[in-house]
């Protein structure tokens, strides 16, 4: 999401007549913050010290904040960084150019901070970062009350927009050339809670499958306690809606749930790991995990890993519980030590990595169609192999045998899986028989946004016309 608002701030910027910075220095740097874990305050705070010589060396030069830290330090920020020159929050994203241009007339730092949302961030301009992949939010805020989490304070209600603003932004995208969208929410499950309705989140799904062209339908992320089956039904019948699911875990004990605030239990939890696994066998589940929360003892954590071992996550994010002051949860009796929080950590990272390699394997000899990309593996130089994600979201690296057609991002190639790693497959095609590339709308629009990006006209492309593009969704194992 935060992603996805980025690409906000750079369309309005754009927009606004900024161009994007050639070189080492830029005229305007704009931070957008996160407030999950205590690392983000420590990284922007050490980030905006290191900018200070930079900005006083380059006279002009601004610099803004904004995101959920800013809204939730707000005067903080100028006071330890006064020579930041616009501090924003997560409600008032557009206000950003204008109040770039009031702190350069006044000579002076402007901090605006609105309790609630100005305008739905998707009628803001947007610069999106890929011509293949989409990102589409279909709600803003949350209305859960979860102990550890400092969102709802800084996102505030949950607020949907309607699905015929939603279809028609998807249909945009896909007019442009994207053939995967990836829908938002900060419970995106419980999309239509604020009209009424609902199945409103299982109908759009099944409205997704309508669009023509659209070839991947991805979503992230729901609740467990308001997971229900008409959203498995409609995974399961509606052909674009990729066999993958992001379920939050959180933790496996029912105690620390209950303290958590996270109204579902560990049975419930693996029984929607069931269904979803009965109606789509080949789906690729992948969770986020807190280790070290507040009480929780050992036999809490032997509860979490026993249900890491019973749900088979592809994938898992994983972090260590970040006190967060303002949330319950930083109030809370038996804090846990750093040490004994980071050897749970240490478990848990090994059970699931040992998890996500076995659930690689069984991938081997599999064939799969992938959706290239336009980033490749960090020894994708060595082994002159390109990247691409599966239809579960897997991560693939693959080479093009000789005498075969290099596909372009926003492509699609089936191969077959030759070798298995933790954290990605590789597909090396013996011959190019074993190689299908099927070439797409999308690595058209690859195309002409690459020709119009040196200026030179691409064959069907619109005159000024650029692709329309969003962040392909990527998804890290761990993060500590």
């Amino acid at each position: 999401m935060n992603v996805h608002d980025s690409e906000r701030m750079a369309g309005l910027l754009e927009d606004a007549g900024y161009v994007p910075a050639d070189g080492d220095i830029a005229d305007v740097v704009v931070f957008n913050t996160c407030a999950v874990r205590e690392n983000a305050d420590n990284k922007l705070y050490g980030n905006l010290g290191q900018l200070r010589q930079v900005k006083e060396a380059h006279p002009g030069m601004q610099i803004a904040v904004g995101g959920c830290l800013a809204q939730k330090d707000r005067e903080t920020i100028v006071k330890k960084a006064p020579w930041v020159d616009a501090v924003f929050g997560t409600h008032n994203v557009g206000a950003l150019p204008a109040l770039l241009d009031r702190a350069r007339h006044n000579n002076e730092a402007q901090l605006e901070i609105l309790e609630s949302l100005d305008v739905f961030p998707s009628t803001l301009p947007t610069k999106r970062d890929s011509v293949y992949s989409g990102w589409v939010s279909i709600s803003v805020g949350c209305n859960n009350t979860c102990t550890f989490c400092i969102v709802p304070s800084l996102r505030g209600k949950e607020k949907d927009r309607r699905p015929g603003e939603i279809l028609a932004e998807i249909q945009a995208l896909v007019d442009d050339g994207a053939v995967e969208v990836t829908l938002l929410g900060q419970n995106v499950n419980s999309y239509g809670v604020e009209f009424g309705d609902r199945q409103a989140f299982s109908k759009l799904l099944r409205a997704c499958g309508d669009i023509e062209g659209l070839e991947r339908v991805r979503f992230t992320s729901p609740h467990p306690a308001a997971f229900t089956d008409d959203v498995i039904d409609a995974m399961a019948e509606t052909p674009n809606v990729m066999p993958q699911l992001h379920m939050p875990l959180q933790s496996g004990s029912d105690k620390v749930l209950k303290d958590m605030r996270r109204s579902y239990r560990s049975s419930k939890f693996l029984g929607i790991l069931d269904k979803v696994r009965e109606r789509i066998p080949n789906a690729a589940i992948t969770t986020d995990i807190i280790v070290g929360f507040p009480g929780e003892t050992e036999e809490d954590f032997q509860a979490t890993l026993d249900v890491v071992e019973k749900s088979r996550f592809s994938s898992a994010f994983t972090f260590q519980y970040s006190k967060r002051p303002g949330t319950p949860a930083a109030d809370l009796p038996d804090q846990l030590p750093k040490a004994v929080v980071q050897e749970r950590f240490e478990r848990l990272t090994a059970l699931q990595d040992r998890i996500a390699a076995e659930e690689n394997a069984s991938q081997l000899g599999r064939q799969v169609e992938i959706l290239v990309t336009a980033q490749s593996g960090r020894k994708a130089e060595e082994t002159h192999r390109l990247s691409g994600r599966s239809k579960d979201q897997r991560l693939v690296h693959f080479s093009v045998p000789a005498g075969a057609e290099t596909p372009r991002p926003g492509d699609f190639v089936t191969v077959t899986i030759t070798e298995a790693a933790a954290f990605h497959l590789v597909a090396d095609p013996a011959t190019a028989e074993d190689y299908l590339l099927r070439r797409s709308r999308a690595g058209d629009a690859w195309d002409r946004a690459q020709a119009d990006s040196c200026g030179v006209p691409a064959p069907g492309a619109a005159p000024g016309k650029g692709g329309v593009s969003l962040g392909m969704p990527s998804l890290p194992v761990r993060r500590s």
